[in-house]
């Protein structure tokens, strides 16, 4: 028989065999499990996404209503609406972010994690703040982290058995205690490997059954433009008047002489294509002759482009300045609130100031419905208000203006399609305490020129027809309603 002394000795030597066996046995498992959830991090962790198809708009009735498919000739329309859509889909591709990923939090997790904030240039490296987690205490501490456009790393030494995949897009970190996990993960690193000039990466974050998904932004920064308001901050130093003309030089000198009578120094901008310019006299113009009848919108784009002020004062040709003319109060109302683009006034105390309302909708198109009126108030300005589209009398800052452009092809009557063109993109205000005059309208329809002018100056049919299949096409609009 065995005495006491030989039984410990067994059973010491048991233990430690079957502690050494269920060692190897835990780490085969482990690494299996980890593999697995790896594998399955990958295939099925992936943010909740707004899956939902895009649904129909519906078109809101107004007095005038266009449902624009009927204005494009049936024979042409299937092959327009396949153009249309290959575009539409490049335009959604050009468009789309991962911020649009719709990413829900979980309850009462353990995960500390940036939700936002965190950006990285492209192709560079930066530590994740704030990475840990708080659990209560645990045999071992697994965590997983995954990027799809970026490396995970780690900054600090040694761990080379608690960290897996170091440089790779799927990190794995096991530890036995939490200080040395929440020490590692003090230093993970994320690493850009897609150069896009402004894109994210929504990396995800999981324990257990806990997960997180939080986005890095991927952005190259840009470079300020500053424009040089003067030491003395004169209006002349800050604006720039701009005009379009076309055959009426009675008009635009007329206008001319009314800037001077209140803004002597003032630069002024005009664009011209009339058929046989004529020269336009007076200091501090800048008269820049076009390809003739080229265009409304085309001579908007070329007086903009010139302009090298922090803003510019658009006004048409048969406008004239008048005492409450004071583009001082448009300037102040832009320096307030630096992200104003546009900020109208009122013409001949009219402000034509209107509301823009968009839905996306489905594969048939867009809805777009115009109406009077604004949007809101704007703070700290009791004359102010927030809309979608003003008046041809606006201060304006010339980058974000261009970025939306006028659309050339609208070459005799056009205005509401500039604010088409730029919702969302634009922020406009329209103060209903600044005014330009109008001149009186000609009187003599038998003048020549004025018959030219207003030959030019009116819609016809086919222009009608062509502002309408923009809307549909490069607008992607199914109708479009206006009261």
């Amino acid at each position: 028989m065995w005495d006491s002394n030989n039984m410990r000795s067994f059973r010491l030597k048991w233990v430690l065999t079957a502690f050494v066996v269920f060692g190897i046995v835990g780490i085969f498992v482990w690494n299996t499990a980890l593999s697995s959830t790896t594998d399955n991090f990958k295939q099925s962790f992936v943010p909740m996404r707004s899956q939902e198809k895009r649904t129909n708009c519906s078109c809101r009735p107004g007095p005038t209503f266009y449902k624009l498919e009927n204005f494009i000739d049936k024979n042409e329309l299937n092959q327009v609406a396949k153009r249309r859509e290959a575009e539409y889909k490049q335009h959604l591709k050009r468009e789309s972010s991962p911020l649009d990923t719709l990413l829900i939090a979980q309850p009462n997790s353990p995960l500390r994690y940036p939700i936002q904030g965190v950006t990285v240039p492209p192709l560079q490296t930066i530590i994740i703040p704030e990475l840990s987690v708080q659990a209560p205490f645990e045999i071992s501490y697994q965590v997983s982290l995954h990027a799809t456009q970026g490396t995970l790393n780690t900054e600090v030494p040694g761990y080379e058995d608690e960290v897996q995949g170091r440089g790779e897009h799927v990190m794995n970190i096991s530890t036995s205690t939490l200080d040395n996990l929440n020490h590692i993960l003090n230093y993970i690193t994320y690493t850009s490997t897609v150069y896009e000039i402004s894109t994210a990466d929504l990396v995800s974050f999981k324990f257990k059954q806990y997960w997180a998904t939080f986005p890095i932004l991927i952005r190259q920064p840009m470079m300020p433009k500053l424009y040089d308001p003067g030491a003395d901050k004169k209006i002349s130093s800050l604006v720039t008047i701009t005009t379009k003309t076309f055959l009426r030089y009675d008009s635009v000198r007329r206008l001319i002489d009314s800037i001077r009578t209140f803004y002597p120094d003032i630069k002024i901008i005009v664009a011209d294509d009339s058929f046989v310019p004529e020269k336009i006299n007076g200091s501090n113009v800048e008269h820049y002759i076009m390809p003739p009848a080229k265009g409304w919108f085309a001579g908007r784009n070329l007086a903009v482009s010139q302009v090298t002020t922090k803003y510019f004062l658009w006004v048409d040709d048969d406008f004239l300045f008048t005492k409450e003319t004071k583009i001082e109060k448009l300037v102040e109302v832009m320096e307030t609130i630096p992200k104003l683009d546009v900020v109208g006034g009122t013409v001949a105390g009219n402000d034509f100031k209107f509301q823009l309302i968009y839905e996306e909708g489905g594969e048939e198109g867009g809805c777009l419905h115009q109406r009077n009126g604004h949007l809101k108030n704007l703070p700290g300005f009791p004359a102010c208000v927030v809309t979608s589209g003003v008046v041809n009398f606006f201060l304006a800052r010339p980058e974000p203006v261009l970025n939306v452009g006028f659309d050339p092809q609208l070459n005799r009557v056009a205005h509401s399609e500039f604010f088409f063109d730029g919702l969302g993109a634009l922020l406009i205000g329209s103060c209903g305490d600044v005014s330009i005059g109008h001149q009186p309208a000609v009187q003599s329809q038998g003048n020549e020129m004025n018959k030219m002018y207003r030959k030019f100056r009116t819609n016809t049919n086919e222009q009608f027809k062509m502002k309408l299949f923009m809307y549909y096409f490069k607008n992607h609009l199914k109708c479009f309603s206006k009261n």
